[in-house]
């Protein structure tokens, strides 16, 4: 650890970003070193990421930013709403919603389908099942329609939620993800953000409706199509996707000893190696890397420099643990730490204040970014102060 805090070293930069550590090279691994494990993720599949929510890590990224169709994935974010809309006591799980034949006429076995018919009352639990299990795009539309209403009403809450958590590549034009010409789209950024926020939000309700392997709805009994829960250990959902346009994506997620996994893939070529390559993911999740604690709460790991303040620096500490997910084989002489932020930082400053951000890399690639605080007060310099701060910036 102490070899790591010394590579935290800071320097000035003149405007953008004001202190950024340079890493130093890393050692040269010995010949006995294993080389890391690469993600199993072939290259026909042009768009993947693996990120850890025990400490935010991302462990494997390729086009996480690039736009792309999310097709049936797009439930996952009517599945969310839903459960916002009952968890603040808007929307009930036991009330039901009279089916009208122009839904029926419009959505009977249109693509996949719980294969709803007018007259029918399902709940918005069974609903939920409809989404979750079978990818209804009519259970879908029904959610909409029973929850506000309308379908437009429901995107407005679609779209709002997602820029709440910060989908900036993200925009929903349909609940299903049904075809509507380049409305919907996403990125696999994106698509981890919402597998994050539905599963930590709202676990309890996560667990109820995602995982399950069938649903019957009358006499119609179908198949989960989810590549992983019941195949990968700790696996519980999420969704997959597929059309010509977007062809085929997951959405996925499984937790063991305290660690959840989220995975994207998407644009595979064909639904195979799309579930083939979700399994292998999350399994090399797991198992190709050791989670080490490197630095404690609260750890002072440097200072940035203060604008006009009483003190011409302030002390940086973490805000919670550094732990770091390291490929087996590796150890720390492989990891540096920078220290990064936009200043100086212009007095007063609160303790507590999040003021720039640690960022830990492993050979030379950035493998995690966390906040770093103010660890004292720094009141603004009264004039006297400032001048003779001035005075001594001067000499220097």
């Amino acid at each position: 650890m102490q070899q790591l805090m010394a590579l935290a070293k800071t320097a000035m930069m003149a405007s953008a970003i004001a202190l950024a550590a340079s890493p130093a090279l890393p050692a040269p691994a010995p010949a006995s070193e294993a080389a890391p494990i690469p993600a199993p993720v072939p290259e026909e599949i042009p768009i993947g990421l693996l990120v850890d929510l025990s400490n935010g890590q991302t462990l494997f990224a390729r086009e996480e930013t690039r736009r792309f169709v999310p097709a049936s994935v797009t439930k996952v974010m009517t599945a969310y709403t839903a459960f916002k809309l009952v968890d603040e006591g808007a929307l009930r799980l036991d009330a039901r919603f009279a089916y009208s034949q122009d839904l029926e006429d419009a959505w009977y076995n249109e693509g996949s389908n719980m294969f709803l018919r007018a007259g029918e009352q399902p709940t918005i639990g069974q609903l939920l099942l409809g989404i979750t299990t079978v990818s209804g795009n009519d259970a879908s539309v029904a959610m909409a329609v029973a929850a506000t209403g309308s379908l437009d009403a429901w995107l407005d809450l679609m779209n709002a939620n997602a820029a709440l958590l910060g989908m900036k590549d993200t925009h929903f034009g349909s609940p299903n993800g049904y075809p509507d010409g380049g409305r919907t789209y996403t990125s696999a950024r994106d698509l981890a953000l919402l597998g994050e926020a539905i599963t930590q939000q709202y676990p309890a309700l996560y667990d109820r409706y995602f995982g399950h392997r069938t649903m019957r709805w009358r006499d119609i009994t179908q198949a989960n199509h989810d590549p992983v829960t019941g195949r990968v250990d700790g696996a519980d959902g999420l969704k997959t996707g597929y059309t010509r346009e977007a062809g085929f994506t997951f959405l996925g997620s499984a937790e063991r000893d305290g660690r959840r996994l989220v995975m994207v893939l998407a644009g595979a070529p064909d639904g195979r190696s799309r579930d083939q390559a979700s399994r292998a993911l999350l399994e090399w999740g797991f198992d190709a890397f050791h989670q080490e604690t490197l630095l404690p709460a609260d750890a002072i790991v440097g200072e940035a420099l203060v604008q006009d303040g009483v003190d011409s620096s302030v002390a940086l500490r973490t805000a919670k643990p550094a732990m770091l997910n390291i490929p087996l084989g590796q150890d720390e002489k492989h990891i540096t730490m920078e220290i990064v932020y936009r200043g100086p930082i212009q007095a007063p400053i609160e303790a507590g204040a999040e003021i720039a951000r640690l960022q830990l890399n492993v050979d030379g690639k950035l493998a995690l970014e966390m906040p770093l605080l103010a660890a004292e007060a720094v009141p603004r310099a009264n004039a006297f102060q400032r001048i003779a701060n001035a005075w001594r910036k001067w000499l220097a």
